[in-house]
């Protein structure tokens, strides 16, 4: 168990703890947590760490959240998409700053380090290393559209969390790297770790507890196949008013049926059981129930993805992706097919689909020039 100590919104510095590997990561067993205490006094690096690149590069996964009755606390990370991140040495930055100096992607984004997703985590990781005698420049790549419920602002910010941390050698674990994301998600989408998580750590993610944070890795069993069907509409949802949405209180069948149906879908993941996945995935009786009114064509969507034979669907995070399950990448595409064509007819929304693997790695060293 990994523990630091810091505030929720204000992380500071703490002691090095588990390294990250640049290729793999940490292989993580099923019974494994990592706990932030966040009532517990801070505690400082005793030297700040010198640089070891010039510069680094760094990728996050995009990321579903939810998985249908995991609200807020269950999430996992998708192959293939996602952005990236530059991190330079840069001596026309003042020591212990950090300035955005390009972003490839949508022009509304800011460049002030304090109003960018990639900027907050940035300086949020920095703050934890105690690094007050380099200045840092950031290049952001984004490869994921805003409001589109694949995590957009989570990738920005694990790809910057790690780029700092890779390139002052790896000081910092899961844990700190997390509660860096989450001060930037807690100022653009609310103080919820099921998309920053999995974006950092791969694969899929159970938070036990937020106060202290505590995350749990679920590993889907390597020799079974899972493939996500993404199809995203041209429609944004804003994570915000999406949240807006829910409900300020559930009643007690309902409580009690969606942590059965969560609990099964960890059961699932763990045994590699793409079908009870689905299954679990697709009987969200709180969250789903409110919000697919909000996205033209989202219930035709859902039935068409279960009809062409998809093990489940649901809404990916906020939406307005939808996502559905299956274990055969061909059967997948077929699916997306059908889930489009609802799209257009009964949201009258053109729509994209693409099939994806588990993304067991999480945020990663890209490319590097040594100091």
């Amino acid at each position: 168990m990994a523990i630091c100590c810091q505030t929720p919104f204000k992380p500071t510095p703490i002691s090095p703890s588990t390294a990250l590997n640049t290729h793999t990561r940490l292989t993580i067993s099923e019974s494994q947590t990592f706990t932030c205490n966040l009532s517990q006094p801070s505690l400082t690096l005793t030297t700040e760490p010198e640089p070891i690149f010039t510069f680094v590069k760094s990728f996050a996964p995009a990321t579903v959240a939810n998985l249908g009755p995991g609200f807020d606390f269950l999430g996992c990370a998708v192959d293939g998409l996602g952005d990236y991140v530059t991190i330079t040495v840069d001596p026309k930055v003042r020591p212990g700053q950090i300035c955005i100096s390009e972003i490839h992607g949508p022009k509304k984004l800011s460049k002030d380090p304090l109003w960018n997703c990639a900027g907050i985590a940035a300086i949020s990781t920095m703050k934890m290393l105690g690094i007050r005698s380099v200045g840092l420049s950031l290049s952001l790549h984004k490869g994921l559209p805003l409001g589109s419920g694949l995590g957009s602002s989570a990738a920005s910010a694990a790809a910057a969390a790690v780029a700092v941390n890779e390139i002052f050698g790896k000081k910092l674990g899961f844990d700190d790297l997390v509660n860096a994301g989450l001060e930037s998600e807690a100022k653009v989408s609310g103080f919820h770790a099921d998309n920053i998580a999995p974006a950092i750590m791969g694969g899929f993610v159970l938070i036990r507890s937020y106060e202290p944070l505590e995350l749990m890795r679920l590993q889907f069993p390597n020799d079974k196949e899972l493939f996500f069907v993404l199809v995203s509409p041209e429609f944004e949802a804003p994570t915000k008013k999406m949240r807006a949405a829910l409900p300020a209180e559930i009643g007690m069948s309902h409580h009690v049926w969606n942590c059965s149906q969560a609990g099964a879908l960890v059961a699932s993941v763990l045994q590699g059981d793409v079908e009870g996945l689905g299954k679990a995935l697709s009987s969200d009786k709180i969250v789903e129930p409110k919000r697919a009114p909000l996205i033209p064509g989202m219930e035709s969507v859902k039935k068409a993805a279960i009809e062409a034979g998809a093990f489940g669907c649901t809404i990916s995070g906020a939406g307005p992706t939808a996502v559905a399950v299956i274990d055969c990448e061909e059967k997948g595409k077929e699916i997306g097919i059908k889930m489009v064509e609802a799209f257009l007819k009964d949201g009258n929304l053109k729509a994209s689909a693409m099939v994806r693997r588990l993304d067991r790695v999480g945020a990663r060293l890209v490319s590097s020039m040594p100091i």
